[in-house]
């Protein structure tokens, strides 16, 4: 099965003390059949790391490692969600009052019809209204 990756659930995967059952079983779903996220993940996760490097959570070797592994994974970008920033995402974001960058992920479910793997109250709140099926929670 694909799916919709958003980078709390992958942050929780990178970080062990974050790990849960259910952020494993999401990360065994991508490995089987894949998933997508829009462009915007990348910036999201190699953010969170290198402010973790910075606040001395963790080292500059283990961001660099991170990636590398994440890079492994079949994961597609999506190349059409910039095209839907300033119309279906938008409407997304005020519906339910999420911010254009949670709206994405759920405009991508949408769109590609797939469930949405997030850890975000907010964006899992908005995904049950709109009929979304929901990953990442036990």
């Amino acid at each position: 099965m694909s799916l919709i990756l958003d980078s709390s659930i992958t942050m929780a995967w990178v970080y062990s003390d974050e790990t849960t059952a259910a952020v494993k079983e999401v990360f065994d779903l991508l490995s089987q059949g894949g998933g997508w996220v829009p462009g915007l993940w990348h910036l999201e996760v190699a953010n969170v790391l290198e402010m973790g490097v910075r606040r001395k959570r963790h080292a500059a070797d283990f961001r660099d490692a991170t990636l590398a592994d994440l890079a492994q994974l079949p994961i597609q970008v999506d190349g059409d969600t910039d095209q839907q920033a300033w119309g279906a995402t938008l409407q997304i974001a005020t519906r339910h009052q999420l911010t254009l960058y949670d709206a994405v992920y759920l405009e991508l479910a949408l769109r590609r019809n797939l469930p949405l793997a997030t850890l975000d109250q907010d964006l899992r709140r908005a995904a049950g209204k709109e009929k979304v099926r929901l990953l990442g929670k036990e």
